[in-house]
């Protein structure tokens, strides 16, 4: 048994500046289901949202966030995350991150549902600067240790080893380099494990946003909220050898336009905001372009712009389009939506606090009120830096569990797996229909089909998690299943199209917003 006084699973940037506010004293774990870069996080393109410009204002940047969100957002969560921006931003800033310059002041750009120049990036690769730059204070960091291929399988109750009380005394772990369940105790346990793109097979998500920690939380009681809003990112690449290579918004934010085959802007007759329209809009419109005229994507163009800013600004997306033969300096770029980023999740409060004592949850595994039914570009990083630290605090001064003699993984009545190609097919089954009858617009009969379906996979899976020895792809599987259920539920019970939930059957918005929560049954 492994024993840590935080066991933090995830490594993205909610992760990352959990771990490094905590104090020393602490030991902490921090693990990685596959290598560091392995995130979101590490991935993000764009930047992070902060209000610096003179010309901005915080009330501005809430009112931005107010408008996206569609009438869902908690506005005195808003509020404290965005006033917390500047702050969070000096804390990066201190930690070595390179955002880009422009003489003496930092280069700030703007994204689509924003009034104002106010995203601070790294060129075209923001995630990737802050995570290296982490990277190397986890590596200084004596108390902090990194395990990468441990994939968390459940969290561990009082009610695992008999006691009658719903406390998390830490986790069951798969190590990959092993190929065995290790068992994890910590005083304090945190989930930061991102999203649940690829429950969709189209996503702009790394291989590893599988929905663990929102899948590990309801198991172990947790309520979740609002998982129905799946944000579509309305501009993937769309080639036939590019895996899940987005094209930031910021692009956009730079004077690109989208085109329809012919040359057609389209935009325009969409939204008064055209291409900087809050990205459910632009998801919905080219959706409604493709699916009008048959087309597999359009185009986004931005060879208005000298070469020389096109390059300096989007050296990533110039490079790795490149590599597939588009040269975006003279030619426009085909792209298509995808799914994006998970805005529901496991609620919590500005601690970071779960149901659960000693158990948090960080960054795009919660539903912390702050994105409401559609999250504006770039905040998200942002919530991941201030309820990192937030819950950092609240961890400092909070009782930890009891160290307890946790029980082993029990693999005594279970064999290795006979057929893994139902793995497969299940995995394959679930992100096909769930992209079908789940997608940017949804119906009360397609949602119908995908929860039968659900239930059948669900039922499989279920068997063969009791008969076979875990492997990583049958617990992300179980994982995605269940996730794949809850946002079925959540979608049913909305009764209205609002932000990224869109209904035909109910294409009007009620006059009241109201959160969606789920509260489990207590199953163990």
């Amino acid at each position: 048994m492994h024993r840590y006084d935080v066991l933090i699973i995830g490594a993205g940037l909610a992760a990352a500046t959990l771990a490094l506010s905590l104090p020393g004293r602490l030991r902490i774990a921090l693990l990685a289901k596959k290598e560091y870069e392995d995130s979101a996080s590490y991935w993000a393109q764009g930047g992070i949202a902060a209000v610096f410009g003179e010309d901005d204002s915080l009330d501005a940047h809430v009112r931005d966030t107010l408008v996206s969100g569609a009438g869902l957002c908690d506005e005195a969560v808003v509020r404290h995350v965005i006033e917390a921006g500047p702050a969070a931003l000096r804390w990066l800033i201190d930690a070595g991150v390179p955002f880009d310059r422009e003489g003496a002041h930092f280069h700030l750009t703007r994204e689509g549902g924003h009034g104002h120049r106010r995203i601070f990036h790294a060129a075209d690769a923001t995630g990737k600067a802050v995570q290296d730059t982490l990277r190397e204070r986890l590596g200084a960091a004596d108390n902090i240790t990194l395990l990468t291929r441990h994939l968390a399988v459940d969290l561990i109750t009082g009610r695992k080893f008999g006691l009658d009380d719903s406390r998390v005394y830490g986790a069951y772990v798969l190590n990959n380099a092993t190929g065995h369940v290790e068992t994890f105790s910590a005083g304090f346990t945190v989930l930061a494990t991102g999203g649940a793109g690829k429950v969709f097979l189209y996503t702009s998500n790394p291989d590893t946003a599988t929905g663990d920690g929102i899948a590990m939380a309801w198991r172990a009681g947790c309520r979740v909220a609002n998982l129905e809003f799946i944000q579509f990112h309305p501009t993937c690449l769309y080639h036939p050898r590019a895996k899940s290579f987005l094209i930031t918004e910021a692009m956009r934010g730079e004077g690109a336009v989208l085109r329809l085959p012919d040359g057609t802007r389209f935009m325009p007759g969409h939204d008064a905001r055209a291409e900087l329209a809050p990205r459910d809009v632009v998801a919905r419109a080219i959706d409604f372009e493709m699916k009008k005229r048959g087309l597999d994507c359009v185009y986004l163009d931005i060879t208005h712009q000298p070469a020389k800013f096109i390059v300096e600004h989007f050296p990533t997306i110039y490079e790795r389009c490149r590599e597939y033969g588009i040269d975006i300096t003279r030619e426009w770029i085909p792209v298509a939506p995808a799914a994006h980023y998970t805005c529901g999740g496991v609620i919590t409060d500005r601690g970071g606090r779960t149901d659960l004592a000693n158990l948090y949850a960080v960054g795009e595994t919660t539903c912390t009120g702050l994105h409401g039914a559609n999250r504006l570009a770039s905040n998200s990083l942002l919530e991941c830096v201030v309820y990192g630290r937030a819950a950092a605090a609240d961890i400092a001064g909070a009782e930890p569990a009891p160290e307890r003699a946790l029980p082993a993984w029990d693999e005594s009545r279970v064999t290795d797996a006979d057929e893994e190609i139902v793995i497969a097919h299940n995995w394959h089954e679930l992100r096909r229909f769930m992209w079908d009858y789940v997608g940017i617009v949804r119906t009360n009969r397609r949602l119908e089909r995908a929860a039968r379906r659900i239930q059948l996979l669900a039922e499989e899976i279920d068997e063969y998690y009791s008969n076979f020895r875990v492997g990583n792809d049958l617990i992300e599987l179980r994982n995605l299943v269940l996730v794949a259920d809850l946002i079925v539920a959540c979608a049913m019970r909305r009764h209205e199209s609002r932000g990224l939930h869109t209904s035909r059957d109910y294409p009007d918005t009620l006059p009241e917003a109201g959160d969606t929560v789920l509260a489990p049954p207590f199953k163990e």
